[in-house]
């Protein structure tokens, strides 16, 4: 099911949802307020969407451990394809986040470059009919999305100009129908999850609620999977199960608060190293430009 945005007819002003409303922007408040506190933001962002690329991508099965990463990062060859795909992804919200900070917008074409750039393909939008969503058990159809290009583009237009647009609905909120309108829509052969998360933070940066990139919304989603993909194919066959998902996608944002940055502390190095203290296991960092 697809929705028409903005919709009038999916009833989110609840008590339900507004009482978690008022939860998460407190704690999207403590946690953009603590972050501005870390002396180097640069770093801070370095290591907040290093472990959001890796969570981020063990949704999709793509497994890899922060060792690997940090050597990776230190090397100018990467062998292993986990540990690629998910530097990719970091890389691809950094670009993404780069874009917000000079244009103040999210487009459509920012979309298709960083799915490029998670997948490393110039396949872009779907042009071929035949995606659909499949029970990996059953092999049974649970979900037919757009199949014509045409289609997709007037769909994911729709999605930019909702975005960007202040129609007076509390950011968070919309957010919860941006991240179902967009999985709905399914634009791409591959990366459509993880283009959609990255989809999610830089809709928070631009709405003014986060500076930065820092708030690591994957591990939420990585810990609630099941509950995560069933509400998606509830709402796919009933939209009265919007209450639920909204409250979902606003759990996630206060869940994952001001104890994202506060997990960190950083010991700066004379010759270019950081060291970073992750829930007190220490890990030597490099980040190039740091100091």
């Amino acid at each position: 099911m697809l929705l028409e945005l903005p919709n009038h007819d999916i009833n989110i002003d609840t008590v339900t949802i507004y009482k978690q409303l008022a939860k998460s922007n407190r704690a999207l408040a403590e946690l953009k307020g603590y972050s501005a506190t870390i002396p180097n933001q640069y770093i801070l962002i370095n290591a907040m969407t290093l472990n959001e690329a890796k969570d981020s991508s063990a949704i999709e099965q793509i497994i890899t451990t922060h060792d690997d990463l940090y050597q990776a990062m230190s090397k100018d060859k990467v062998r292993d394809a986990a540990t690629k795909e998910v530097l990719n992804y970091r890389h691809a919200l950094w670009e993404g986040y780069q874009y917000i900070l000079k244009r103040d917008i999210i487009t459509t074409a920012l979309i298709e470059h960083i799915q490029r750039i998670i997948e490393n393909s110039k396949t872009g939008i779907r042009k071929v009919p035949g995606t659909a969503i499949k029970n990996v058990t059953t092999d049974e159809i649970i979900y037919t999305p757009p199949q014509s290009e045409l289609e997709i583009r007037d769909l994911l237009a729709d999605l930019e100009q909702y975005i960007n647009l202040d129609d007076g609905t509390d950011p968070l909120i919309k957010l919860a129908l941006i991240h179902y309108q967009f999985e709905a829509i399914h634009p791409f052969y591959d990366g459509n999850g993880r283009s959609g998360r990255i989809l999610n933070i830089l809709y928070l940066v631009l709405m003014g609620l986060l500076e930065s990139p820092v708030l690591y919304l994957s591990k939420y989603i990585l810990r609630t999977k099941k509950e995560y993909y069933v509400l998606l194919r509830k709402i796919q066959q009933d939209s009265a199960y919007f209450e639920e998902w909204v409250v979902y996608i606003l759990k996630r944002g206060r869940g994952n608060g001001k104890g994202n940055a506060k997990n960190y502390s950083f010991d700066y190095r004379g010759d270019g190293r950081v060291w970073a203290s992750v829930k007190g296991k220490v890990a030597e960092t490099i980040f190039e430009g740091a100091s």
